[in-house]
């Protein structure tokens, strides 16, 4: 064996092998070279010919890896220290030997009532923040008593209508004790709205609350297809958030959330996703620093949210890559000057997608390596998947399961004890450079084409996402990537689960309550509020201030996103 001692690492790394041999380093280019040769006996003598492999991007794997395939790697440009740029071994120094990260759960269903009842149960079983799942007719700006809602009413999420379902929803909740997110993305100004007028019913001050909204309105285009408006409108509304938050000085708010797991969940690979999701952040920052904010001023209120899926290494290495992606994005491209502009901070969500309805159970374990990959990768923020979410909506006990994975991890397994364990590690580092070069090119590629809103326009994202999904379905129907239960250790038995379900008399009572709200709100006032609401829309001032002075009166989501849509229009799918 040939061994390397810290001292000579150092050496190489820093001034590389092609220096003379006289001197100090000359030791250190003659175990290069004697491990070059060794390598090379090794693979002749010891390595088969025979099956391929590579990661779910499609990276090429080889059997190992040693200093050999980091000879041009710089420690300190490309690892560092953890708390230090460019941030790739986390953004503290003492990350969860501080304190673990916020552990919540992706929740709500029927009724504003129902949640209020699931995240009080959450609550008391450990959890510490909520994050608020939308039923598809409020995601998409619709009231529950819209024809087009029929039959969607409390199936995805909550239904909530107006400013009443918010705060019947948060009743009792502690929210002034914990961060609250949520997916509002095409309606983020609207739920900011709604919580600022909670805050204030509350007697609480804004700007000492915490609050995360995913509000990225772009990915919808080509991942969810929830979004509403054109857009370069969609950009406009999503930041109206931002720069309200920056302008009030809400420093715990994180009011942009680019969300690169609703892409990867369309079946992105892991550099499809890191790159568009660099993209959407770059239109966002773009159209901010337009307004005549400086991106020191508003970078710390951006966050991302990304996936972790089932394929360990190569997802910690994305949350290394990406971190350090971002940081040098803000330093070079942006002129960022504060650290805290380039310290990404990563809200995490097991991917749903690799879940199966066969033998639920085995989900369990998935959740648990997903999860695991998520806190190795350095998050700051979690959910995990609940193993019957490929079947129904959660149950209490699917979702308890979900987050004692996150208490076991935390608070049993050790990983917590150091920062960033699995750095320095050849294949570790190897593979977190080889997806921040894919990434890199892909992301110059949708650059040189125009940049985000161009991509979608052309379709471009639709596609790439396209292709690869079909490929990865191909490779599971084949046989070629295995699933285990479904096209490989499967097994004929029922599934013996809760199956939980949204009973159809929720909907009746939510129309109910909103046809009686209509009824005996100040239907004059709302009147006013929707008015100044589209003269400032016509006007393209920032609509924060209207809208929450339309959500007191009551008015309705719907009548709010009817305004909106006279104004910017709705977006009218691409054709492939």
């Amino acid at each position: 064996m040939i061994w390397f001692s810290e001292r000579e690492v150092w050496h190489w790394r820093n001034f590389g092998e092609n220096r003379s041999s006289k001197g100090g380093n000359g030791a250190v280019t003659n175990k290069l070279k004697g491990l070059e040769v060794a390598q090379k006996s090794w693979e002749e003598n010891r390595i088969k010919a025979g099956k391929e492999f590579s990661t779910r991007s499609g990276i090429p794997v080889k059997p190992v890896y040693t200093p050999l395939d980091l000879r041009d790697w710089d420690y300190q440009e490309k690892l560092g220290f953890p708390g230090d740029y460019p941030y790739t071994r986390g953004i503290t120094p003492n990350m969860y030997r501080d304190k673990p990260w916020i552990m919540g759960q992706y929740a709500g269903f029927a009724t504003a009532e129902t949640s209020n009842e699931w995240y009080k149960y959450l609550l008391s079983q450990g959890a510490t923040s909520l994050s608020v799942a939308w039923d598809l007719p409020t995601q998409i700006g619709y009231d529950s008593d819209h024809p087009l809602a029929f039959g969607e009413v409390g199936k995805q999420g909550v239904a909530c209508a107006s400013l009443a379902d918010m705060e019947t929803m948060f009743d009792g909740i502690p929210i002034h004790k914990m961060r609250i997110s949520t997916t509002a993305n095409a309606i983020g100004p609207i739920f900011l709205a709604w919580i600022l007028a909670i805050y204030e019913k509350r007697g609480l001050q804004a700007q000492g609350m915490q609050l995360s909204i995913q509000n990225d309105s772009l990915k919808e285009f080509f991942s969810r297809g929830t979004q509403i408006f054109p857009p370069q409108a969609s950009v406009k509304l999503s930041n109206d958030c931002v720069e309200y938050c920056v302008r009030n000085m809400l420093t715990h708010f994180h009011p942009l959330t680019c969300s690169g797991y609703h892409i990867a969940e369309a079946g992105a690979t892991a550099v499809q996703e890191m790159a568009f999701t660099l993209a959407d952040a770059e239109a966002y920052i773009e159209d901010l620093l337009e307004r005549g904010l400086d991106i020191d001023d508003f970078a710390h209120y951006i966050v991302a949210f990304l996936g972790t899926g089932i394929d360990f290494f190569e997802e910690i290495c994305k949350l290394r890559a990406f971190r350090r992606m971002w940081a040098k994005m803000m330093k070079e491209k942006y002129g960022a000057k504060k650290s805290e502009s380039m310290r990404l901070f990563y809200r995490g969500y097991t991917h749903g997608s690799y879940l199966t309805a066969q033998q639920p159970l085995n989900n369990i374990v998935r959740g648990t390596l997903e999860t695991l990959a998520a806190v190795l990768g350095g998050i700051q923020s979690n959910v995990t998947s609940s193993y019957d979410e490929a079947l129904s909506l959660p149950s209490p006990e699917a979702v308890r399961v979900a987050l004692r994975t996150q208490q076991i991890i935390a608070d049993e397994s050790g990983v917590t004890k150091t920062v960033d364990p699995l750095g320095g590690s050849y294949y570790v580092e190897w593979l977190t450079e080889e997806l921040e070069k894919r990434a890199t090119e892909l992301l110059s590629e949708v650059e040189e084409m125009g940049g985000a809103i161009v991509a979608i326009e052309e379709g471009f994202f639709e596609k790439e996402i396209a292709r690869s999904a079909y490929e990865t379905l191909k490779q599971v129907q084949s046989g070629e990537r295995v699933t285990v239960g479904v096209n490989k250790y499967v097994v004929d038995e029922p599934v013996k689960i809760e199956i939980r379900k949204v009973d159809q008399k929720e909907q009746d009572r939510q129309i109910e309550k909103l046809r009686k709200l209509k009824k005996e709100r100040e239907n004059d006032k709302v009147k006013v509020s929707l008015d100044r609401l589209r003269r400032a829309a016509e006007e393209e001032t920032n609509l924060v201030p209207f809208l929450i002075d339309a959500v007191k009166t009551y008015a309705t989501l719907g009548e709010i996103c009817d305004i909106l849509r006279r104004v910017y229009g709705e977006y009218k799918p691409v054709r492939l």
